[in-house]
């Protein structure tokens, strides 16, 4: 019987718990989960049972006897308590219940058996998987959704009228007559063209529009896209780091802070498509 867990990761990770003696099916394990999935941390463990009448165990004497004579070296030594049988039989390595002997076709056979189960345990997580992954694209959806709706707030924003880029000019160039003696008129005139460039946030609300096109293409498009996603993510990152950064009205800068929360939540749910 295959046990498989699966939770997000940046790339694939696959860990294995199998029974002692199928250490040598890992690698076919391993392609086999590899040809099924591109990210995620997935644990798939293997138990066996065998037919009780085919097992036999069988002790190791001289380990029994080495540890009853140490538990009682202890026992004279320190003031122990003597172990009893039970608690000796329990310990690994002195009792072992092998498999029973079986032919190559045999062996052969049950390794076939084990992949064959293990790729329907693969298709059923993928069906979990591609579920979860319908529903966190509805939830990625709704983020592009909102940071298309900030960029057309930012875009729209009074702040970014000619009148009050203007306005707030000169401000900023009265400021700076204020020390003429430190600044020719030239001067003056380079930074006022200065200012307006840098408080410029047209490419960055364009290059935001362009993002969540992206985005919702990848979406649309299906499959694996959580590697391209989180590139954008990146992007979307990018963008309202620089928005907030080139603002000069408190208006676009809260709308900067809101996008940086939704990208940051984008980004988390990025995490888990693969």
């Amino acid at each position: 019987m295959w046990e498989l867990r699966s939770v997000n990761g940046r790339g694939l990770d696959v860990r294995l718990r199998l029974p002692a003696g199928r250490e040598a099916m890992e690698q076919a394990i391993r392609q086999a989960v590899q040809a099924r999935f591109a990210r995620g941390n997935v644990q798939a463990t293997l138990s066996l049972s065998t037919a009780a009448t085919a097992l036999r165990p069988v002790i190791n004497e001289t380990l029994l006897a080495e540890l009853a004579a140490q538990a009682r070296r202890l026992q004279q030594e320190h003031g122990i308590e003597p172990p009893s049988a039970d608690g000796l039989l329990a310990l690994r390595g002195v009792i072992d219940i092998p498999e029973a002997a079986a032919s190559a076709e045999e062996r052969e056979a049950l390794e076939a058996a084990i992949i064959g189960v293990l790729k329907e345990a693969l298709d059923a997580l993928a069906d979990a998987r591609s579920s979860e992954g319908d529903a966190l694209g509805v939830l990625l959806g709704g983020n592009m959704d909102a940071i298309e709706r900030l960029a057309k707030q930012a875009e729209a924003d009074p702040s970014r009228e000619p009148a009050a880029i203007r306005v707030r000019l000169a401000e900023q160039v009265t400021q700076l007559l204020g020390a003429a003696n430190q600044f020719d008129e030239a001067r003056l005139h380079a930074e006022a063209a200065f200012l307006a460039t840098k408080a410029d946030i047209r490419e960055e609300i364009d290059r935001l529009f362009t993002h969540v096109a992206s985005g919702r293409a990848l979406l649309a498009a299906g499959g694996p896209a959580g590697r391209k996603l989180e590139f954008l993510a990146q992007e979307f990152n990018r963008e309202a780091n620089t928005l907030c950064s080139k603002s000069n009205a408190s208006s676009v800068t809260a709308i900067g802070l809101e996008l940086k929360a939704v990208v940051d939540q984008f980004r988390e749910q990025v995490q888990n498509l693969e």
